[in-house]
């Protein structure tokens, strides 16, 4: 009882802070003169998010949390009132979420590969490949870097690449012993991470959609070299593998799966497959994935109108993503049916089966996705990004050379408040577009990379970006676990790429600025295993 007493005790406290420090704000309960939330465009804009990610890294309980940071948003909305508040949440909340098409269809992707997942397991697949696996990588190291490898390889979209990399992967790292938790961070520091430096990815047309009055593609391609979050992110995950150091809770996490405990704490997200095929093969995996990233793929650029004319980057950047992946994945699934009909390793009721056993699968992530994109509809109905925009444009008149450093901070907090980077993206872009491409273009690269680099920062660390919950979804680990176990590293090199943007501001060279920047993630990782060493030896 008392280990449930203090989850429950520290929730209200929070809870109970955020409603007491705000009845001086509405003291008249009213709403603005023009008809907006009194706290609209204010400061107390991000305060949902920020309430259900304290209760969240508090509680270690996600649902809950973000559920109190929606409803502290729909008060504030509301300004109190009862009615308004339970009809913000629902119809304006929930209920508009999803509906969204865009939603919509990233659930569907969701279920249709969680049930391509099952189908994979029950035929074997997934068995056949980890055994296959485990006769070339012998190694936790090995295993580890195939990981990343995987993740880097699968660029296309942050989506995708989570639910794929986790799935093909979790049979290798199990039988190596390596934490669902190190995973889970390792598939997340593929995603966006990878997206952001990728030209042909979902990521890159949503960076160029919001350029106007220049070529997009061609900042966003300018600005790669000054991407130092994502480059240090990619170096500390190769030098956590290869140097066989961890710190933070991540090491208690993986100290317990070198003694068989995978999960460490937290409900267990094992597949639940049932029977398993005894005739599946490699290709039983290999296959299915394979046609599932040409089909994505070809979805992608259909939305974008590759078929109808245009060229194969247009089509790219101007693609829907969340379209594009539900018509490649429909597609995969059927070929997947037939595929072990015709082998005979599954029979076409056994397929179906899979269906509502994928959908079960993803019940926790498809409900924290829901629950956070309402919290993020609670924080746009206050005003944030309007307050955002105008804490931006107050600052570019003074510091200029600590802008890029600025902005990426910025970036950084939108991004972790919202848990979105798309989001941070729309409202700094062109701000940072319309300040400097007249007064200084060499400056506004370096700005651009750093909103990118601090947007897919805050999205890493935030435990309501979808990037972090599909993370999770993937490796089957505890989302709260996956949270807590990456954030020391997100935050290492957050707090190295301030430093370089701060450095970059006034040499504007990437080429001085990263290899420093690399340097202390270096210096940081073997500061970490000598710590290792000198324990070991007590």
């Amino acid at each position: 009882m008392k280990q449930l007493r203090k989850p429950a005790f520290a929730a209200l406290a929070v809870l109970a802070a955020a409603l007491v420090l705000c009845p001086a704000v509405f003291a008249a309960g009213e709403a603005a003169a023009d008809g907006q939330p009194a706290l609209y465009a204010t400061a107390w804009s991000l305060v949902p998010p920020l309430v259900a990610i304290v209760l969240a890294l508090i509680t270690k309980e996600a649902y809950s949390s973000l559920f109190i940071g929606i409803l502290v948003g729909g008060l504030f909305y509301s300004n109190f009132q009862f009615e308004g508040t339970v009809l913000h949440i629902f119809e304006d909340g929930m209920m508009s979420v999803l509906s969204d098409v865009s939603n919509v269809g990233i659930l569907i992707f969701l279920v249709i590969l969680g049930a391509m997942v099952c189908m994979m397991n029950k035929a074997g697949g997934s068995a056949a490949f980890g055994k296959w696996a485990s006769t070339r990588i012998r190694t936790r190291v090995g295993a580890q870097l195939a990981t990343i490898a995987l993740g880097v390889l699968i660029f296309v979209d942050d989506y995708f690449n989570c639910l794929t990399v986790g799935s093909v992967m979790r049979p290798v790292t199990d039988k190596h012993q390596i934490s669902r938790a190190k995973l889970a961070y390792l598939i997340d520091a593929t995603a966006a991470p990878v997206c952001i430096i990728a030209p042909i990815s979902s990521w890159a047309a949503a960076v160029t959609g919001f350029v106007e009055g220049a070529n997009g593609l061609e900042l966003f391609i300018q600005a790669i070299p000054y991407n130092f979050y994502a480059l240090l992110t990619i170096l500390m995950m190769l030098g956590l593998a290869v140097l066989n150091t961890d710190y933070g809770p991540m090491a208690r996490h993986e100290w317990n799966a070198r003694n068989g405990d995978l999960f460490t704490s937290g409900q267990r997200q094992e597949d639940e497959t049932g029977s398993v095929s005894s005739k599946g093969g490699v290709a039983d995996l290999v296959l299915p994935v394979l046609v599932l990233i040409v089909c994505c793929i070809i979805g992608m650029i259909y939305t974008g109108g590759f078929f109808s004319g245009t060229d194969f980057v247009t089509a790219f950047s101007q693609s829907n993503a969340s379209l594009g992946l539900v018509l490649g994945s429909v597609f995969a699934l059927a070929f997947t049916i037939v595929f072990y009909a015709v082998r005979r390793v599954l029979n076409f009721k056994a397929c179906m089966e899979c269906l509502p056993e994928g959908f079960k699968a993803m019940v926790p992530a498809i409900l924290i996705l829901t629950f956070a994109w309402t919290l993020k509809a609670m924080t746009d109905s206050l005003g944030a990004d309007v307050f955002v925009d105008a804490l931006v444009r107050q600052s570019t008149g003074a510091m200029v050379n600590l802008l890029p450093a600025v902005i990426f901070l910025v970036g950084c907090g939108l991004a972790f408040a919202t848990g979105t980077s798309w989001g941070t993206f729309g409202i700094l872009i062109p701000i940072v577009v319309e300040a400097f491409s007249e007064t200084d273009p060499g400056l506004m690269i370096i700005a651009i990379s750093a909103c990118m680099a601090g947007a897919v920062c805050g999205d890493h660390c935030s435990p309501i970006s979808d990037t972090t919950i599909m993370a999770s979804a993937g490796a089957r680990c505890d989302h709260v676990n996956h949270v807590s176990t990456q954030l020391p590293y997100a935050m290492t090199v957050a707090a190295i790429s301030f430093v370089t943007y701060v450095l970059a501001g006034f040499v504007r060279s990437p080429w001085i600025c990263l290899p420093v920047g690399a340097v202390l993630v270096i210096g940081v990782l073997l500061v970490s295993r000598n710590a290792d060493k000198k324990r070991a030896a007590q």
